[in-house]
């Protein structure tokens, strides 16, 4: 008999520690080799730990939440064999924790919609909702009696309830309406220690918060013509093609934007005080899934079209939502675009997405009344919430460039014209 000790892999590079998500054994569990025993999250990826040889657990040496520094023993694995030490090989692919059951609701980026909550049946019949006319006496005496004054009829001037209907109501043995029930206090609390993916976003809109000075800037969109021009598009589009959503065209008017302003289009090195201006427009699209909050990157917008955005747009979602996104997929973004059109809301103040130093909320599109000069006409409105690192960029810049994508969305042939 031997024990193999598995230590804790190599899971990127420049990555001293991990935090262990999940364990799929536990001490004495027979195990065999290629088993999934693990799961481990960096800042960017959750991947799975398999086990290199079969035999029984006999030692966990973490639990749960816990950070595990690269090659320090993880399991102890009791084996036929000679006893060793291994290091296993981390897999690409991301795993994310598991989602409790049923999962939330999460944001549908290819539709632009959200499930609706099922609506419950009313539990209690519905009353007239006008107001009894009677003295302040009259309603003392039939809350006491426990009278729902609204299934009394007054003899009074104008219908008034009177100390004498009172009377002939609880006369006639009518039923006295329910007193109402006063629900008992509650002090119970429930501490839950956060892990996992929800502890990296924690710790990644704390870094950001701490070390990124935000301005926000808000502006209204008219997107009346971008909203026919989109429909059209889908009504024509091929069988092949996805459906259009306001977001390909945003990422077009921000490669256009950007290309005026490389400032907008970087990341910043809070260490070294170094800015690095992109040529690539990798734009990341925050996207909400059952285990949290990812960031799935379209590469080189620069180099795609309306079509291929949206394409590779919907890939990345799906990709998002079912576990299956590399590592690769989800960082190294430029700059990032928040949507929470389909959750509704006419202003937010997304946080920067460090290290970059631009973010793009999208807010609901709504038929608002717009003066044209000479009357007030619907036109279909967009807010536009936008958050800059205003180390870098002054409130003039974030202006100039939130304008410039404003003409571009409200002009939206602009768009396809090649500069």
């Amino acid at each position: 008999m031997g024990e193999f000790t598995i230590k804790m892999p190599d899971v990127g590079e420049g990555v001293a520690e991990a935090e262990l998500v999940e364990w799929h054994v536990k001490a004495g569990d027979p195990v065999r080799e290629d088993m999934v025993i693990a799961a481990v999250m960096t800042d960017k990826a959750t991947v799975e730990i398999p086990s290199p040889v079969t035999g029984t657990v006999v030692w966990l040496g973490a639990e749960i939440g816990d950070r595990v520094a690269v090659k320090a023993p993880l399991v102890r694995i009791e084996t036929a064999g000679e006893g060793g030490e291994i290091r296993t090989e981390i897999p690409a692919a991301v795993t994310p924790p598991k989602a409790p059951e049923p999962p939330l609701p999460a944001l549908d980026l290819t539709k632009g919609t959200v499930p609706k909550p099922a609506t419950a049946p009313s539990a209690v019949a519905a009353v007239p909702a006008e107001k009894p006319l009677a003295s302040p006496a009259v309603r003392l005496l039939a809350r006491e009696n426990g009278i729902d004054l609204r299934q009394v009829t007054g003899s009074g001037p104008a219908g008034r309830i009177l100390r004498e209907d009172i009377d002939q109501f609880l006369a006639h043995g009518a039923a006295p309406f329910p007193a109402q029930v006063v629900p008992g206090r509650k002090t119970a609390t429930e501490e839950i220690k956060l892990t996992g993916l929800r502890r990296r976003i924690a710790e990644k809109m704390s870094l950001s918060a701490s070390r990124i000075p935000h301005i926000t800037y808000v502006e209204e969109i008219d997107m009346t013509a971008l909203e026919e021009l989109r429909a059209t598009m889908n009504r024509d589009r091929k069988p092949e093609q996805p459906k259009l959503t306001v977001l390909p065209f945003l990422m077009r008017a921000l490669v256009k934007a950007v290309a005026e302003q490389p400032n907008l289009n970087a990341t910043f090195d809070d260490h070294t005080g170094v800015l690095t201006r992109h040529a690539a427009v990798h734009i990341g699209i925050a996207a909400q899934t059952p285990a949290g909050l990812v960031v799935p990157v379209v590469r080189h917008a620069e180099a795609r079209g309306i079509w291929d955005c949206a394409s590779e747009m919907n890939r990345l979602a799906e990709a998002a939502r079912t576990g299956s996104a590399t590592r690769d997929e989800l960082g190294g973004s430029t700059i990032t675009i928040s949507s929470l059109g389909a959750l509704g809301g006419i202003v937010s103040t997304p946080v920067i997405n460090h290290p970059e130093v631009a973010i793009i909320g999208v807010n609901k599109i709504a038929v608002r009344p717009v003066w044209d000069s000479t009357q007030f006409v619907p036109r279909k409105m967009m807010n536009l919430s936008s958050s800059f690192d205003h180390r870098i960029v002054d409130g003039w810049d974030a202006a100039t460039f939130v304008q410039r994508v404003r003409v571009l969305l409200e002009t939206p042939a602009l768009i396809f014209i090649e500069s």
